[in-house]
């Protein structure tokens, strides 16, 4: 990132004169605008067209031009390549008048030699569909999301687009060996833990009392444990605290971690989670243990027993046919009782207009215009019989030929539908649903339900725009010390469980998380305090 710094400071400079040349220029004005778009290029392998010349952006161009008689000229932008060619355009004041990225320090070093838009002034008049229809920010409770990226000081020079799956994690039971033990699933995490106990002791898979694993669990603990330890962080934590701790992808220095931590301890030493689960450094040392049929239970993403990557569900029901892993809401906050979850931050690639381009207020029209629904949802589903087919009323998407005229070069057209990332539908249970639909043979409820069940009582983490320093340094060795502190506090004895925490977490602490916490103490705004 550093050396992408200097490589803009250096071409940026050269363009300084283009940058103070274009300055804050208005629209013009009658007759037809015209305006160029960025839209990444994947390539015209697997069927793919040409990605500023096909089917979808002919109809963008035709709609728009009868819309809001602005012309669109799409400029393609390497996918895999963006960072070099955004700065080489952006260098050249060549870029397109809409650009998008999802680099944002790319915008920000943009922004500092002054070669973006300050979009403050045009939100309220030139996107008020976008700002309906992102909504709330719910990583930064009572304000709106379009002002996701504003500053202290009330200048903004990009907007996000949001992400319609929030789903993150889930814990999975084998609900066929509930049933033969005649347990209903887990409401509570006393009953959980009292199905774990029940698949050590009474071997309900008959696999042989000493190759059962109640919870399997590989060595990336942190992620595996999520589902379980969020709920004792604490729902009362303040947005302050919940962002100056929450740092990282580890989070051991989160408040309450400690104890959702120490009940792992526990578990591991009564013999419920999988006693070398360090050594499974590769996922399918774990997806093999749970495709053989002796493991009972285990958290992770929200879906990965249907993921075709995986493939765990279906080669589960084969080699043990009438086995079942289905999601539980069940770990419950020791403070509340609730099913506390973490989820995903809805924000996704940034968006921005290039201070040179002579088309501003056209280009942020063109925007707007994307985010009505009847301009976005046909770019998502496309033609009913040709893209997608309805069912129960919620289009399913339909397989295309190779090189057909309506061919999608990327899922639901998300390189063109701008202002969001995944199907629109009005609401997360019809969202949900039309998410189902891409899991092959998986039944779609199965999916819709696990989604839901991911999402419920779900929080975000707190987002703060500041410009940090710290973690970027000290972030790779944190977390492979955090990494061995999560193992090897699960595997000490309960007697030892408090020292090797505490000693771990001093040298964590003292290897750059304490200086992590300083530096963001003093740049939460004193008027959030």
């Amino acid at each position: 990132m550093k050396r992408t710094a200097l490589i803009l400071v250096g071409l940026l400079m050269t363009a300084a004169m283009a940058f103070a040349v274009g300055g804050q220029q208005p629209a013009p004005t009658g007759g037809t605008q015209r305006i160029t778009v960025e839209v990444f290029d994947r390539g015209t392998d697997g069927g793919r067209s040409q990605a500023n010349n096909n089917a979808w952006t002919q109809w963008i161009q035709d709609k728009v031009r009868r819309d809001l008689n602005i012309e669109v000229t799409f400029i393609p932008v390497g996918r895999w390549s963006e960072n070099t060619d955004i700065i080489n355009l952006m260098a050249s004041a060549s870029a397109p008048d809409l650009c998008y990225t999802y680099n944002n320090a790319m915008i920000d070093t943009f922004r500092d030699q002054g070669g973006v838009v300050n979009l403050t002034p045009y939100i309220d008049r030139l996107l008020p569909d976008m700002k309906r229809l992102l909504g709330d920010d719910p990583a930064k409770p009572g304000t709106e999301f379009i002002y996701r990226q504003r500053l202290d000081d009330g200048r903004q020079f990009s907007v996000q687009s949001y992400v319609t799956r929030l789903s993150q994690n889930n814990v999975f039971i084998r609900k066929d060996w509930l049933d033969r033990l005649g347990l209903p699933l887990p409401r509570t995490t006393q009953e959980f833990h009292d199905a774990l106990v029940a698949f050590r002791d009474r071997d309900p898979g008959n696999v042989g009392r000493n190759r059962v694993v109640p919870f399997l669990q590989g060595s990336d603990a942190r992620w595996g444990f999520l589902s379980i330890i969020y709920p004792y962080w604490g729902p009362n934590l303040s947005d302050r605290d919940r962002w100056i701790y929450g740092f990282g992808d580890r989070w051991v220095q989160m408040p309450g971690y400690k104890e959702g931590l120490r009940m792992m301890n526990q578990w591991y030493n009564e013999g419920l989670i999988y006693r070398d689960f360090p050594l499974l450094t590769v996922s399918d040392d774990a997806n093999n243990i749970l495709k053989s049929g002796v493991a009972g239970a285990f958290s992770g993403n929200w879906d990965i027993p249907w993921r075709t990557d995986g493939n765990i569900a279906d080669e589960l029901a084969r080699n043990v046919p009438g086995a079942e892993f289905v999601p539980v809401d069940a770990i419950q906050s020791p403070y509340d009782g609730i099913t506390h979850k973490r989820i995903s931050d809805k924000a996704g690639l940034f968006i921005f207009v290039p201070a040179f381009s002579r088309n501003q207020e056209a280009a942020l029209r063109y925007l707007n215009w994307l985010c009505l629904y009847e301009n976005f949802h046909f770019l998502q589903v496309g033609n009913v019989g040709v893209n997608h087919e309805l069912v129960n009323g919620v289009p399913r998407t339909l397989s295309m030929p190779a090189g057909h005229a309506w061919f999608m070069n990327s899922p639901n057209n998300i390189d063109y539908t701008m202002p969001m990332n995944g199907v629109e539908l009005g609401n997360q249970d019809l969202n949900g649903r039309v998410l189902a639909f891409g899991y092959g043979n998986t039944p779609p409820e199965v999916i819709a339900n696990a989604n839901t069940i991911s999402v419920t009582n779900g929080r975000a983490p707190v987002i703060y725009v500041a410009q940090e320093t710290q973690y970027g340094i000290y972030g790779q060795v944190l977390s492979d010390k955090a990494d061995a502190l999560i193992a090897q506090a699960t595997i000490a004895s309960v007697a030892d469980f408090d020292r090797v925490w505490d000693a771990g977490m001093r040298d964590y602490m003292s290897s750059g998380a304490q200086a992590i916490i300083d530096e963001r103490s003093r740049l939460w705004p004193a008027s959030r305090r």
